[in-house]
């Protein structure tokens, strides 16, 4: 390996190195063209061994003067060897194994962000990484590195989409080298840099994070770019490593041509970036989206929880991102701000949808505030404007991940079925906001045991128009035993066409032996699509003694006649006959709703058939309920194939469950097994995240007094959440 770097100032040894050159060089009566032309050097090359501060002469160098000028090439190496021990001491940046990643602009992932110069604690651990396709062409930029060969890649990508993650990553593959990394960074990014790249050493990572800062400096940002050019370009100087990175609009500004007849500002710039780039997505693909499930399932809570507030929408790394800074602001907001995100908080913990009216946020946010911080709200106003303004604004402020606490919003428009009554009353006017998503998480444990004030409810029942929303909130008042809040969200849900509020009051009106008023609103309730409330009604009638079968009878068939799920409504109809013993009739209505689809209806024929000795005729029932999926079908076959000697067939069924997410059926079939064949199925379904099959392979481990491979079953289980295991572990 070719190693020259510079010090910034000689050491006694370089100097004493130079003092030889330089006597050799007046002895033969050469200038230093003539000592180029002989040693076959570049001229850069032999002017920089003599020239004061200048880069470190290699040994190939130092070899060929000696050779040129009649000096011993020995005595030149030793003062050479002498000289890099103290230029070692003196290289820029340090160790990567002594970086933190947060001091490198690595987003932390955890609720606090690690002081400058501290090291994270537990809490601000990053989670798992995820590789992707930019990761293969760092890995091979890092080969190349290690290999000798100075390489430069600048990741492009949006902020907040693991660009620095990934280059950190990247780079640990050089720590166990000895590979050191320097961030030019004070006094200003850029200043540090033209510096100091000249004594950049051999082995070093150069860290140019928001690469902008440097090439974009009006003033000296095209002499950084000559200077990393001569850095990558000098072998001598190598090998070496830049790994910057960039938003797409930095990228297209300084990779564009310029227009006919302006002035080329970043000629270097595009020179230097010509085939060091690549794209960074910014959302995780399929697999991307896989391999973090992979890591969420394997115990990293990090992931899990940005997996499960960003959804399918890939934007797993935003979320990281974003996360610590949303709870940061809002923990700094200002009072009004605070209370505005607390209403929406509540209001999306309670069930309220996506899109919160402004409207409905600003009149619920009063009684969030104490009485001096309204008081002052309600005098002061700056600027012409008023607290709510300045609070949103406030809210609009983007963190990292193009994340805000509250964000302004567009619902979509909403397609609703010809078939339903439109009522054009129920959309909210106005402004629609909607809560960053870890923000709504947050709420939900931190806030789980506390009921909003009166002002929420009141700004609910004033502005909320959602039929959705007001039944959801009048079932969490209930529960919160703000019974007259209840009551008044319920009927404003009727109003507005909500078909579960019907139906609740519908259960209410009867529990109050109000029947005639319960099947009056379960009868409305079906007009506008939903027979729950009916059936519900129906089933209460049929096991009361006065009423009887003929009152359930009566109100299904008006379902069945009204509803819009004739299947389930036939089902239920038939299980009233076959309740009273009318098999006939049962069977009947159970073909008619199986014509329609309903799965448990083809169960229900099954059970009939098998009760009436018919196995052929249940059998077939139960293969068309387990060919539309249905795992209880699956099980019957299954233990049928057992108990008939057809083991293999069993097996199969059983394999079709489990990849239907059931792994009951492994397990029943291993119960009904020798030792040696019940190992195997419930391997199988422990593979599967079985804890009742880890635990009973556990057992059998500590029964064989193996208690170490017992433990490690025992803790499989504990970690999916089974915590009768944990009792065995103790």
């Amino acid at each position: 390996m070719e190693d020259q770097w510079t010090s910034g100032s000689d050491t006694p040894a370089l100097t004493e190195l130079r003092t030889r050159l330089s006597e050799a060089l007046a002895r033969n009566r050469m200038n230093k063209t003539d000592l180029s032309n002989s040693s076959h050097l570049g001229r850069t090359t032999v002017s920089e061994a003599f020239q004061a501060d200048g880069p470190l002469p290699s040994e190939r160098t130092l070899t060929a003067l000696a050779r040129v000028l009649k000096l011993p090439a020995e005595e030149l190496l030793a003062l050479r060897r002498e000289a890099a021990d103290g230029v070692q001491r003196l290289a820029l940046g340090r160790l990567i194994v002594e970086w933190d990643p947060h001091d490198l602009e690595v987003h932390p992932a955890g609720p606090g962000a690690t002081l400058p110069g501290h090291r994270a604690s537990e809490a601000d651990a990053l989670p798992g990484y995820v590789e992707r396709a930019h990761d293969l062409m760092l890995g091979d930029a890092v080969r190349d590195a290690r290999a000798g060969r100075s390489r430069m890649l600048v990741l492009v990508g949006e902020s907040s989409t693991g660009k620095t993650r990934a280059c950190w990553e990247a780079v640990q593959a050089l720590a166990d080298d000895g590979w050191r990394l320097w961030h030019p960074f004070d006094p200003t990014r850029a200043e540090a840099a033209l510096d100091d790249l000249r004594r950049v050493a051999p082995q070093t990572v150069v860290w140019l994070n928001e690469a902008q800062h440097y090439f974009g400096d009006r003033k000296v940002g095209e002499r950084i770019t000559a200077a990393l050019h001569a850095l990558l370009t000098t072998s001598e100087r190598g090998p070496v490593l830049v790994l910057g990175t960039l938003w797409p609009g930095y990228a297209n500004r300084y990779t564009a041509l310029p227009k006919s007849g302006k002035k080329d500002r970043y000629s270097r710039v595009r020179e230097l970036l010509a085939g060091r780039t690549v794209c960074v997505p910014e959302t995780f693909d399929a697999q991307a989206l896989a391999m973090a499930a992979a890591k969420a399932h394997g115990g990293d809570q990090l992931l899990a929880d940005a997996l499960a507030r960003s959804g399918v929408d890939g934007r797993v790394a935003q979320d990281l991102a974003g996360a610590p800074e949303l709870l940061k602001r809002y923990k700094q907001a200002t009072p009004a701000a605070r209370a505005v995100l607390e209403a929406a908080m509540d209001a999306r913990r309670l069930g309220v949808g996506l899109h919160l009216p402004q409207a409905f946020l600003t009149a619920a946010s009063a009684d969030y505030l104490k009485d001096s911080e309204y008081d002052q709200l309600a005098r002061v106003k700056r600027g012409g404007r008023g607290w709510t303004e300045r609070a949103y604004a406030e809210l609009a402020k983007e963190v990292h991940g193009k994340q805000a606490p509250l964000r302004s919003t567009t619902p979509r428009l909403q397609h609703r079925s010809p078939t339903l009554p439109d009522n054009p009353t129920a959309s909210a006017s106005g402004p629609m906001l909607r809560l960053a998503d870890y923000l709504e998480q947050h709420g939900r444990t931190a806030c789980m045991a506390l009921c909003p004030p009166a002002s929420f409810w009141h700004a609910a029942l004033t502005h909320l128009t959602r039929p959705d929303d007001l039944h959801a909130l009048a079932e969490q008042a209930e529960r919160r035993h703000r019974l007259q809040w209840s009551h008044h969200l319920r009927h404003r849900a009727v109003q507005y066409g909500s078909t579960a509020a019907l139906s609740r009051l519908a259960l209410l009106r009867e529990e109050a032996g109000d029947w005639a008023g319960a099947q009056d609103l379960a009868r409305r309730a079906v007009e506008l699509g939903s027979t729950k409330a009916l059936r519900r009604l129906a089933m209460s009638r049929m096991f009361s003694i006065l009423e009887g079968r003929e009152s359930a009878e009566d109100l299904m068939r008006w379902a069945v006649d009204h509803g819009d799920d004739r299947a389930i409504d036939l089902g239920q109809l038939a299980w009233i006959h076959r309740w009273h013993g009318d098999r006939d009739g049962a069977e009947n209505l159970y073909r008619r709703a199986a014509d329609l689809g309903n799965i448990e209806a083809l169960r229900r024929l099954a059970e009939l058939q098998e009760e009436a000795g018919n196995r052929e005729s249940a059998e077939d029932f139960f293969r068309r309920a387990a060919d539309l999926g249905d795992t209880y079908a699956l099980l019957h076959l299954a233990l049928w194939r057992e108990s008939a000697g057809d083991r293999a067939g069993a097996e199969d069924l059983a394999r079709r469950a489990a990849d239907l997410g059931s792994t009951y059926t492994l397990c029943r079939l291993a119960e009904l097994r020798d030792r040696e064949g019940a190992e195997d199925l419930y391997r199988r379904a422990a593979d599967l995240g079985d804890t009742s099959a880890l635990c009973n392979l556990a057992l059998w481990r500590t029964e064989a007094g193996d208690r170490e491979g017992a433990e490690d079953l025992y803790g499989r289980a504990a970690d999916l959440g089974d915590t009768s295991a944990l009792s065995s572990l103790a």
